[in-house]
């Protein structure tokens, strides 16, 4: 997979990614953004936020804004209209009863390009009893390598049944849009120890896919970086005997320095078919 030519991509095409998402990470969300060579947006007013899709490449629908809702709809529908990719963070999904009735309401009023979430989140979503809490994957629900096919073949049934991209982040990553199959073995345990990796990884892949058509490759790439990335920051923290707040800034950091050579150098993935 040419995951070099779309990091390319994001940087040529600079794309412009509206976010409505989590107040408690909407920095960062937007500073990967930036790091990726992508330009953010945080417009999620009901009242501008439809409006202000029609000028961005993607968009970026994050459940840990739930109380944004009807942002979510008036902009998913429109960008949906013309033609813009919409990515879904399900944050916390199935984990309480305004959860479970808004990612419904999401998913049968927008056709998203990308749902993104953790193992728990992406469990509920295919109808398994799952034991995630809030926003924190269980350890009962983590992919591993002993329930690795059943994972896959969870994530491709859901991918055909909403005709998009499921993309699980974790230990191991899945991406699947039913037909073709990436994992990715990248990224380290620091990642889960700062506020909001997967909020900025949903918002990377988003402006992945605002510069590439194939959603797939676009989403697999965007997880490739994030995954290379987080492995440059580790190595630099166990240098420097830092701890994760530093880490959170070399993430970035190695985001916004990541070549591609760098990239098809320490990523690794293996992608299946059927």
């Amino acid at each position: 997979m040419d995951f070099e030519k779309v990091l390319n991509s994001v940087q040529y095409r600079k794309p412009l990614v509206q976010c409505i998402t989590n107040f408690v990470t909407v920095n960062d969300c937007a500073n990967i953004i930036l790091a990726s060579g992508g330009r953010p947006t945080m417009a999620s007013h009901s009242l501008e936020a439809e409006e202000a899709v029609r000028n961005a490449q993607a968009l970026v629908c994050n459940m840990g804004a739930i109380e944004h809702v009807d942002s979510m709809l008036l902009a998913g529908k429109e960008a949906n209209r013309i033609g813009k990719p919409v990515i879904l963070d399900p944050v916390g999904a199935g984990g309480t009863q305004l959860r479970r009735d808004t990612v419904r309401q999401l998913i049968d009023n927008i056709h998203f390009t990308v749902i993104r979430g953790n193992a728990s989140e992406i469990r509920y979503l295919a109808g398994q009893q799952t034991t995630g809490s809030g926003v924190d994957v269980s350890d009962l629900d983590e992919i591993t390598e002993d329930n690795l096919s059943s994972a896959i073949s969870m994530a491709a049934d859901l991918a055909k049944q909403l005709d998009l991209v499921i993309a699980i982040s974790g230990k191991i990553d899945i991406i699947s849009n039913g037909r073709e199959h990436c994992v990715l073995r990248n990224g380290c345990a620091t990642m889960a120890r700062i506020t909001g990796s997967g909020c900025m990884l949903t918002s990377l892949i988003a402006a992945y896919c605002g510069s590439c058509k194939d959603s797939f490759l676009a989403t697999c790439a965007a997880m490739a970086v994030m995954g290379v990335s987080g492995e440059i920051a580790e190595e630099k923290r166990f240098r420097n005997r830092t701890g994760n707040a530093t880490f959170r800034n070399d993430l970035i950091d190695a985001v916004f320095n990541l070549t591609g050579e760098e990239l098809k150098k320490g990523v690794h993935y293996e992608v299946y078919k059927g």
